[in-house]
């Protein structure tokens, strides 16, 4: 093994580790972890008992040239990687990244800074995920889909790009910054997401969103404007959400909304 430590690592029982790895400072390996070649886990991380970090790629079997490159892993300072969540080689994550149980990232993925994955979510490769987004429970986002800042996605939602399975033609789907996608929706190939736009709870959108509205049914259609929906306790406008929700956000979020973009 070549392994970088720093202070206070802390490797349980029966973890197995690869080549070329770093661990830095306070990283902690919970019991029976493989962490493969090639990974770098920034300080302060933890990684849950049975994990595989550094899977290898799809093709690595059976592309010469794949097994002599190094597909390097980066896992951000200050994250929580929960038990038996398994995230593949040549992918980079950003800072206090926390996934559930159970997750999959597979392998070429570009996540940003505070981004949180649910349990059981299956996230494809190469897709493009930016800062502050939260992937509720039992999410699947098909490869290349790209998610802009601050968006939500809500369980059981399933984002395509595929318009006739079996193919290798891809439309991945582009989901814009402060959108809300709700529970059991489902995205067909090719669909933008506007930004500030709402998905309401179990549609099946197949048209853009725009800028701003909300869509609900199957198939989806405009319904409104997102600033006429109102909270039924306090009967105020809900939306823009970031306007009045606050846990978890940056302090300048209803404030001019400074957005950090992350390098893809």
């Amino acid at each position: 093994m070549n392994i970088q430590k720093g202070k206070n690592v802390t490797i349980k029982d029966n973890v197995i580790i690869g080549k070329n790895v770093i661990l830095e400072d306070d990283v902690y390996i919970d019991y029976g972890a493989i962490i493969k070649d090639n990974v770098h886990i920034k300080s302060n991380t933890f990684i849950g008992a049975n994990c595989i970090i550094g899977e290898y790629l799809y093709d690595f079997f059976e592309n010469k040239e794949n097994k002599n490159k190094n597909h390097l892993l980066v896992i951000g300072s200050n994250s929580i990687i929960r038990s038996q969540s398994i995230i593949y080689g040549e992918t980079v994550i950003g800072d206090n990244f926390q996934t559930g149980h159970r997750v999959t990232i597979r392998e070429k993925n570009k996540i940003g800074d505070n981004v949180r994955i649910g349990t059981n979510s299956d996230i494809q490769h190469e897709c493009k995920i930016g800062n502050y987004v939260s992937i509720h429970s039992n999410a699947f986002l098909g490869e290349e889909t790209e998610i802009e800042d601050f968006v939500w996605i809500f369980p059981h939602v399933v984002i395509t790009n595929d318009s006739t399975p079996p193919s290798n033609i891809l439309s991945p789907v582009k989901i814009e910054k402060y959108a809300v996608v709700s529970a059991r929706s489902t995205i067909l190939p090719g669909v933008v997401i506007g930004e500030k736009s709402l998905v309401c709870g179990g549609a099946l959108v197949s048209k853009d969103v725009p800028k701003g509205y909300a869509v609900a049914g199957i198939p989806a259609r405009v319904m409104k404007h997102t600033e006429e929906i109102l909270n039924k306790h306090t009967e105020e406008s809900a939306y823009p959400w970031m306007y009045k929700f606050d846990r978890g956000m940056p302090l300048d979020l209803k404030n001019g909304i400074k957005i950090i973009s992350i390098k893809l």
